[in-house]
């Protein structure tokens, strides 16, 4: 037999009837900042009419305005650092392209030299004609830049020494001028170069060929040393002797 047990029913307390319970409340949100506005405005300042919350009213101002170019004659506008009036890239570097062609020119003609043409000496055209005759010989499976480079400048420096201790007191052929002589008469010696890469080596043609190449650079550079400088005609033949040296070792290069 089962046995019933009364259970009081449970009341849940509220918070309205009950003043102890504080009562939740959502927190407003505060009111946004606003500028104080004075009681009486008076008229927004003329002079400043960026200062004024009144933008509708606010006068235009007067105080910049925007630049005016002035058109051209050919319809554009002109600038002030146009590139159009700077010289070219070559004329501001000092080189002269047809001067270099001229001088180039010059020598091909063994027996008629202007050497006019060289007193401005230069080293745009003989840097060239030793690039080119460096790479001739890289073509040939010669690796000679530095070797050619240095010749060159020992072979400037030999021919100064020799002609100032012949001319003595009264020669005045300097040093940068001799450079260039040396180098433009390399042109020789680069069609040579660049001839030797069609012929057999070790046969008669190509030391047939050396021989003429070689008196070909002589001869020019001896007459540009003899023609340029004074007192020189008179040491011809040591000077020629001293210039068959240096073309002989440099087509040397091209033969072995």
């Amino acid at each position: 037999m089962a046995k019933e047990f009364s259970v009081p029913p449970v009341v849940f307390p509220s918070s309205a009837g009950n003043f102890n319970v504080p009562q939740q409340r959502r927190a407003t949100g505060a009111a946004p900042f606003q500028p104080p506005r004075p009681s009486n405005p008076g008229p927004a300042n003329p002079s400043l009419p960026f200062m004024s919350f009144d933008i509708g009213s606010a006068p235009a101002s007067s105080s910049f305005s925007a630049p005016v170019f002035a058109p051209a004659a050919g319809g554009g506008f002109s600038a002030s650092g146009s590139f159009d009036d700077e010289p070219p890239l070559l004329e501001e570097l000092g080189i002269n392209t047809r001067q270099i062609w001229r001088k180039t020119v010059s020598i091909l003609n063994p027996f008629r030299v202007n050497p006019d043409l060289h007193e401005d000496a230069d080293l745009s055209g003989p840097f060239l004609f030793l690039m080119a005759f460096g790479l001739f010989q890289l073509l040939a499976g010669k690796f000679h830049f530095g070797i050619i480079l240095g010749w060159v400048t020992v072979a400037a420096l030999f021919l100064y020494v020799v002609f100032n201790m012949l001319a003595g007191r009264n020669g005045n052929l300097d040093l940068y001028r001799c450079l260039s002589m040396i180098g433009y008469c390399m042109l020789p010696m680069v069609i040579f170069s660049a001839l030797s890469l069609f012929v057999p080596h070790g046969g008669v043609v190509i030391f047939l060929m050396a021989a003429v190449f070689v008196l070909w650079s002589t001869r020019v550079c001896t007459a540009l040393l003899v023609e340029l400088a004074s007192c020189g005609d008179e040491h011809r033949g040591l000077m020629a002797y001293a210039c068959w040296l240096v073309y002989m070792l440099f087509s040397l290069l091209i033969l072995f």
